[in-house]
């Protein structure tokens, strides 16, 4: 029972690393560059949610509390939308002819931005983050149960994934992305607006992470300008799990991982479930470096 339940747990946890390493992928899979803020636009995202919770209770308190919560979750994916695509166009941009590395380096310091711009405008101490809907156990029978904003994470994740899935593969946009994924020149002779496809999947990926933001907000209570270093990082091993530049990679990795956190969290061992997931993604390297779905592509010279 102890193992169903960690399991269950896993489940909603893994959803939100799921939603945070699609960000990940999409920027890889357009632009082969690891985009390093992307964790720090999860942290803004939460903040977001933060601030703006107590404007929509006022506005819309009268529905109810799901309303309300509907509102701070699309608020805060608009925000960070927008805050994606001005990251894209001020920061990587002007470099895109560059290096890797020099991109590489330039989200490192993008996140460093956000992260000690964050203690300016929202201090430093530690925030705690509103209910936007009752926290209750619900019993699934069998001695298990579940909280209710764990499945809240887990309704509103699948949801997304659905859309997003949608977006991808079905519409012009989607189909768009995915001829530059295969070949930018190709795709701009073609007629396809490669700056505003980019600015597009930036704004895509940073929406997802800002849902993300308010459902890892949800379950954890709190929120401080660093939050996103941690669960950024593994979403990262995620997306490198499941297989880099895939999105249906993405999810599965994501929801391993949470698995596989939240049995190592009821386990002798939890203080080590930090380091758990940096060691997947040390074996993950070694032995199958494109990941669980992802193919390994001959690099021409």
């Amino acid at each position: 029972m102890e193992l169903a339940q960690q399991l269950i747990n896993g489940l909603s946890l893994g959803s939100i690393y799921a939603l945070i390493a699609l960000g990940y992928t999409m920027v890889y899979g357009v632009l082969r560059f690891i985009n390093f803020a992307h964790g720090d636009v999860l942290m803004i995202g939460a903040f977001a949610g933060y601030y703006l919770a107590p404007r929509m209770q006022a506005i819309f308190g009268h529905f109810g509390m799901l309303p309300v919560g509907i509102a701070v979750l699309l608020s805060a994916m608009a925000i960070c939308a927008v805050l994606g695509v001005l990251i894209e166009f001020l920061a990587y941009r002007p470099l895109r002819k560059h290096a890797r590395l020099t991109v590489l380096i330039t989200s490192i310091g993008v996140s460093l931005l956000l992260e000690y711009g964050g203690q300016i405008l929202f201090g430093v101490n530690v925030k705690p983050f509103p209910d936007l809907l009752p926290s209750i156990r619900i019993s699934l029978g069998l001695g298990l149960s579940v909280s209710s904003n764990h499945l809240v994470a887990l309704g509103v994740s699948a949801v997304l994934l659905l859309g997003l899935r949608f977006l991808v593969l079905h519409t012009k946009f989607g189909m768009a992305m995915r001829a530059l994924s295969q070949n930018r020149d190709a795709a701009a002779l073609m007629g396809v607006n490669t700056n505003a496809i980019i600015s597009l999947t930036f704004a895509t990926g940073s929406a997802l992470a800002g849902a993300g933001g308010i459902l890892y907000a949800l379950n954890v209570h709190s929120i401080d300008p660093l939050m996103g270093i941690l669960p950024g990082i593994k979403a990262f091993v995620a997306a490198v799990l499941g297989g880099i530049g895939s999105l249906p990679g993405a999810a599965l990795g994501g929801l391993l991982l949470g698995m596989v956190e939240s049995l190592i969290g009821g386990s002798a061992i939890s203080s080590y479930r930090d380091a758990v997931a940096f060691g997947i993604l040390i074996l993950i390297l070694l032995l199958r470096p494109a990941g669980i779905l992802g193919k390994s592509i001959p690099e021409k010279v």
